[in-house]
């Protein structure tokens, strides 16, 4: 039977904003090595498919309001390969503000060091801030950061098929370490990129890394259905989740891809407690730390207004921009947007549900009922698995680890071991097959 899948998203101290200011917390984890060591192996311990770090190439917040400044992903995975054994190792790279050479090259590094572990969560990057770093002025508009992935990805594949698995020869005798005639370099030339290849790092042990995407524009949906073996995604209610769901595996299919092939994972911040009121105090807790200054300021900047326009005891203003209007962060938008609407929140209400996930479902209960819920929304078409996001790190990532998943596993949702090496083996998805290698026999024939 099919199982669930579960990957640790790691974030600081946690992805509660205000984490950082409990006691327990280390306020400077986010650079230290040894921390997210720690985390990577709690995760595998507990047999979860990948550990994940967002990224993003601009500073994401002011410094003032939680630990700001994060090591490179795949520099930090590169560390915890050495450091773990079987846990995949998902790293977010932006499309918009890198080179098809350069990042082929680096995710193929981290899947040799690995030992076939990599996986890359797709990105094409919002806000004006990053662009201004690249040599920009403005923020490219939606459409064309996604044609731009879209062709970054086909260059991105043709260089990780650049090499035939058997081109390397190492042949002592004869003198000849590889085979210059299985090299297939792919001599692109498209409207962004030109690149000759073929990549300088043989085909690694995946073939190519774990191919993951987090938009839920239309456009982002898209670029999913074609392209990503793994879907992150933010959703709030069961309904919205299995329409999300049902959406994003019709248009794989149409596609031509089986949609048993693209895993969907929604976000999930739980607080766990021995009790519901144990872990309802937790929430609040870290609600009452939250800043409200900071928080107003980061949410007006989403929703493109002032920050006095958003009244703190009032629900969000009725002229908001229209989503057409939103060049970045459109699905992102729309939720928050939604969500406040919905269920009438006033905007420190929204601050207190956007500081615990960002959007993502935030759930407050025993281990059971944590389980309880991940089961329904598995077993209701609504997900293949989650993306756990502990508000506070490394307790709530070993709680999870330590209370959750035994319950998954005895229900017989979650492994009890890993049945691979390779995070394709986790997903139980076969090594892609070199096209360039396949193209060139056709050829012949």
């Amino acid at each position: 039977m099919t199982m669930l899948h579960l990957n640790a998203f790691l974030m600081g101290v946690g992805h509660h904003e205000a984490a950082w200011r409990l006691p327990e917390s280390d306020p400077f984890a986010q650079t230290d090595v040894a921390h997210f060591t720690r985390l990577a192996r709690i995760a595998e311990r507990g047999k979860l498919d990948s550990l994940f770090l967002a990224d993003s190439p601009v500073l994401w917040n002011s410094i003032g309001r939680r630990p700001a400044g994060t090591l490179e992903p795949t520099v930090l995975l590169t560390a915890l390969a050495g450091a773990t054994r079987h846990i995949g190792l998902i790293a977010t790279a932006s499309t918009t503000y890198n080179e098809p050479f350069n990042l082929a090259r680096r995710f193929a590094s981290l899947d040799h060091v690995s030992g076939g572990r990599a996986g890359w969560n797709i990105v094409t990057t919002a806000g004006v801030d990053a662009a201004r770093n690249f040599n920009l002025d403005e923020l490219p508009a939606h459409r064309d950061r996604y044609e731009r992935a879209a062709e970054f990805l086909e260059v991105s594949l043709k260089l990780w098929d650049s090499w035939d698995d058997d081109a390397p020869l190492g042949d002592k005798d004869a003198g000849r370490w590889g085979d210059d005639s299985l090299l297939y370099p792919p001599r692109h030339v498209g409207r962004h990129f030109r690149v000759a290849g073929p990549l300088n790092v043989p085909r690694s042990p995946q073939g190519y890394p774990l191919l993951v995407q987090a938009g839920s524009s239309e456009d982002g949906k898209e670029l999913a259905a074609r392209y990503a073996e793994a879907v992150f995604t933010a959703q709030q209610t069961l309904a919205e989740a299995q329409g999300f769901y049902r959406d994003l595996k019709r248009r794989a299919a149409q596609f031509g891809r089986d949609p048993d092939s693209v895993k969907i994972l929604p976000g999930i911040v739980p607080a766990v407690g021995a009790t519901e009121a144990e872990a309802r105090a937790l929430e609040e807790e870290l609600d009452r730390l939250i800043k409200p200054e900071y928080a107003r300021a980061q949410l007006a900047t989403t929703l493109r207004v002032a920050p006095e326009d958003l009244d703190l005891d009032k629900e969000l203003p009725a002229d908001l921009p229209s989503e057409d209007e939103i060049q970045g962060a459109k699905s992102r938008y729309t939720l928050i947007v939604t969500l406040a609407r919905r269920e009438r929140l006033t905007v420190r209400q929204l601050i207190g549900r956007l500081g615990g996930g960002r959007g993502h479902r935030t759930f407050a209960g025993t281990p059971e009922q944590v389980a309880d819920a991940i089961e329904e929304w598995y077993r209701s078409g609504a997900a293949d698995g989650f993306n756990i996001m502990p508000p506070v790190l490394p307790s709530g990532l070993e709680t999870f680890v330590d209370q959750v998943v035994p319950i998954l596993q005895r229900r017989g949702l979650f492994r009890t071991e890993y049945a691979g090496t390779t995070l394709r083996d986790h997903y139980g998805l076969p090594r892609p097959v070199n096209q360039s290698a396949r193209r060139l026999a056709a050829a012949s024939h």
